[in-house]
């Protein structure tokens, strides 16, 4: 019974979350079983352009470090902010939320070449975070009980809680600076004088993830409530 529960909660789950946040439990967990090693995933342009180990380009956005506190916080943060991203303003436009991922992480992986990170899961995360925020501006966030703000403010919140944690604000930045490249190509750029829009999602990814038809018994989960969490519960202001 708790399996069969267990099984469709999972699959319920919007399908780009799912498989990215699946892949990075697996990857801690083989990491966990020393079934392999952070040194075959970890960011090397080295090893990706002169050895050919072209498999860290992916691999080195799925490792979060080992299991506790920070690997919790950051899979509570990119499963939640995934999901309501891709049941919100992404709802049925998987293609589209699916090129954001391959833009954002080419970006931030051109960006990897001039700063020394070897792992960028976290500022990816980060990036999901920015963008969601952008586009629900509105939504008061209440941060451990301590701080309440608007949505825009969450990034550097998170940025704030790094610095106090003594963990390098470079993954922040970068992931602000990304989720900021993306935020203004798809939603500032084209609605200005002149303006237009630059990123267009390729046919073959519409052909590929891209249905016709929505399931009309599909719950999704609402974008006005990100929290269930004492550091991430907001709701619409006036609300």
């Amino acid at each position: 019974m708790a399996y069969q529960t267990f099984r469709q909660e999972y699959l319920q789950v919007p399908p780009v979350t799912r498989a990215y946040t699946t892949a990075c439990v697996l990857t801690t967990a083989a990491v966990q079983l020393e079934l392999i090693t952070p040194f075959q995933l970890y960011f090397n342009p080295e090893l990706i352009f002169k050895h050919f180990q072209i498999w860290r380009l992916i691999t080195n956005y799925l490792f979060f470090g080992p299991v506790g506190f920070n690997f919790l916080f950051n899979m509570i943060f990119l499963y939640r902010y995934c999901r309501m991203l891709e049941e919100g303003s992404f709802r049925g436009r998987t293609a589209d939320f699916v090129f954001m991922f391959l833009f954002g992480g080419l970006l931030m992986t051109l960006f990897g070449l001039f700063v020394n990170l070897v792992f960028l899961g976290q500022a990816f995360t980060i990036m999901l975070v920015y963008v969601w925020s952008r586009r629900n501006p509105y939504v008061r966030m209440n941060f451990f009980g301590l701080l309440v703000f608007q949505a825009p403010f969450l990034p550097w919140v998170l940025m704030g809680f790094s610095l106090l944690l003594g963990n390098s604000i470079i993954v922040d930045l970068l992931g602000i600076a990304v989720g900021h490249i993306y935020f203004f190509l798809e939603d500032v750029f084209p609605n200005q004088p002149g303006g237009g829009r630059l990123l267009r999602t390729p046919s073959v990814l519409k052909a590929i993830f891209d249905t016709p038809e929505e399931d009309p018994n599909y719950n999704p989960l609402p974008e006005e409530r990100p929290g269930g969490f004492a550091w991430g519960e907001g709701q619409r202001l006036g609300g």
